[in-house]
């Protein structure tokens, strides 16, 4: 099953910003469905194309690479097609619906929003509203793997209940209090990045055990209380 399938009483989950051979033999031992890639230069999380290619090859096929972006050039595009498998597109700048589109092609593509309380999700929901999932992500210095929440509270319930099966929910989660979030949001997907760090971007493969683990516990609670 892939990150953007829905499943009902399973929680999707994507782990972002490996760089490492052994972040993606940790990866093939998790029940997960996607890694995220980040194709950002001043992340710490960041790798080029080349290193993608490298760490793409260790990866189980069943789980997803997912490439994450920010406002690219046609050119890094070009390079990140030509050397990687690509299963969906992750765009954290701001980029037109539109680019985003032309930059997937046939690709699954997603768009973060980062929220506070200027943000409009009204505004961003009606341009965005090709994309096949919504990343709802806190606002921070670097486009994502700052380790903060956003207030939830900031998206009304009624857009929840009409929404979550589109919804990626990121943004501070770790393996204490993504219990609660997926209590309150029942999404799509959960994204985590720094919280399976030990420093950042330096991935810690106990952390990503612990994580999955907590959302996998999560989902079996919810099916038995749900029964």
């Amino acid at each position: 099953m892939g990150l953007l399938q829905r499943q009902n009483g399973y929680t999707n989950i994507k782990i972002c910003g490996l760089s490492k051979p052994q972040d993606m033999m940790t990866a093939n031992t998790l029940t997960i469905e996607a890694v995220g890639l980040v194709f950002f230069p001043p992340s710490p999380r960041y790798v080029t194309p080349q290193q993608a290619l490298q760490l793409t090859s260790i990866l189980n096929d069943q789980i997803e690479v997912v490439a994450l972006v920010v406002d690219p050039s046609d050119e890094l595009v070009a390079e990140i097609r030509s050397q990687v498998r690509v299963d969906i597109w992750q765009f954290h700048g701001n980029e037109s619906a539109k680019r985003c589109a032309e930059i997937a092609q046939s690709t699954p593509w997603m768009k973060a929003a980062r929220i506070d309380h200027q943000f409009s999700l009204q505004d961003f929901c009606l341009e965005y509203n090709e994309c096949a999932a919504w990343i709802l992500d806190a606002v921070v210095e670097g486009y994502g793997g700052g380790g903060q929440t956003f207030n939830w509270q900031l998206i009304p319930e009624i857009w929840i209940k009409e929404n979550a099966h589109r919804v990626v929910l990121s943004g501070g989660l770790n393996s204490h209090n993504v219990a609660e979030a997926i209590a309150y949001f029942q999404p799509l997907g959960v994204d985590i990045s720094s919280g399976v760090e030990i420093t950042r971007g330096n991935k810690d493969p106990n952390l990503m055990q612990q994580f999955v683990d907590a959302v996998r516990l999560t989902d079996q609670f919810n099916s038995f209380k749900g029964s």
